[in-house]
């Protein structure tokens, strides 16, 4: 029930991100003839290679015939390389989605344990020092937290390689330890947004009065933690992994630049570059297609998390 009335929402945000995925690329300056024929290219060529690309016709038309592409899972052909678009995100999308689910571990890890650890802690100072480290994280942006983290464990101490990619599934070993750098860098920041939102949860639900009852009873202080404060606490914190699991896609732009990762990003950046309207088109498409995804996936989980809450009831 609940993703039937979702549905035309869902089908709203995705028609009008394709539009401003289709118009996006072309607001912006240069022109995708020259950046293949190159500057030098005569008026009557680049003219050519226009009509070659389908960039002559008008653009309803243009924008039409690529959502019918989609709809029938033709992506079709790169600007650049003459390589269909399918082929060039399926030879990136490995590298990424490694380092978007080694980032995610560290993002929930982290996130909930460092949460659990602020909201538990007795000694007010340690809970100030935790406090403090959690508001550490959340304002260093991925950017540079990764420059730190090159600077810590990849030249003063140099026990990770701070560039570069093997495969995970090539080598698991050398894999994860080229992921980790990267994967640390990216979920750092996001993890001390879902540890603040744990903590003020946590805080929260420990002055209910049935945490006071458990206690009472001479329940034990970790399962009162466990049973009765965290998991009534989790809703807010689920709903933030699902969307901070979107915003990790796209700070792999960066991590992967910084890192030299040949992923999405670094090929999202190279088509900006070189005007590939298309692979462009499809990225944001893409990307805003697995951010909704999630929230519906998290709405769901938040569901079943808390009974209390029903997806389907009308207000």
């Amino acid at each position: 029930m609940y993703l039937v009335r979702r549905l035309p929402s869902v089908a709203f945000l995705l028609v009008a991100t394709s539009v401003v995925a289709f118009a996006l690329p072309r607001l912006a300056p240069g022109d995708p003839a020259i950046a293949v024929a190159g500057p030098d290219a005569s008026p009557e060529t680049l003219e050519l290679i226009r009509e070659q690309m389908g960039l002559n016709k008008p653009l309803i038309t243009q924008y039409l015939d690529w959502v019918g592409g989609v709809l029938t899972g033709d992506l079709g052909r790169s600007f650049t390389t003459g390589r269909p678009v399918a082929e060039l995100i399926g030879t990136r999308v490995g590298s990424t989605i490694e380092l978007a689910l080694i980032a995610a571990v560290f993002m929930v890890g982290i996130g909930i344990g460092l949460g659990v650890w602020t909201a538990t802690a007795r000694r007010p100072a340690a809970r100030v020092l935790l406090d403090g480290l959690n508001s550490a994280l959340l304002s260093a942006p991925p950017f540079l937290t990764g420059l730190l983290l090159i600077l810590l464990l990849g030249i003063a101490v140099p026990i990770l390689p701070i560039s570069g990619e093997v495969a995970f599934v090539d080598d698991p070993v050398i894999g994860i330890q080229y992921l980790l750098l990267p994967a640390l860098a990216l979920a750092l920041p996001q993890a001390a947004t879902i540890a603040r939102l744990v903590t003020a949860s946590m805080r929260t639900t420990e002055a209910e009065d049935f945490v006071d009852l458990a206690i009472a009873k001479g329940v034990s202080h970790g399962v009162v933690v466990r049973t009765h404060i965290l998991r009534n606490s989790m809703g807010p914190a689920l709903v933030t992994i699902g969307l901070r699991f979107g915003e990790l896609l796209a700070g792999a732009i960066v991590i992967e630049a910084i890192f030299a990762r040949h992923g999405l990003g670094s090929l999202a950046v190279a088509s900006v570059q070189t005007r590939d309207y298309l692979v462009v088109q499809v990225l944001i498409l893409a990307a805003v297609t697995v951010a909704v995804v999630m929230q519906i996936l998290t709405d769901l989980g938040v569901a079943l998390l808390d009974p209390r809450i029903r997806l389907g009831a009308t207000s």
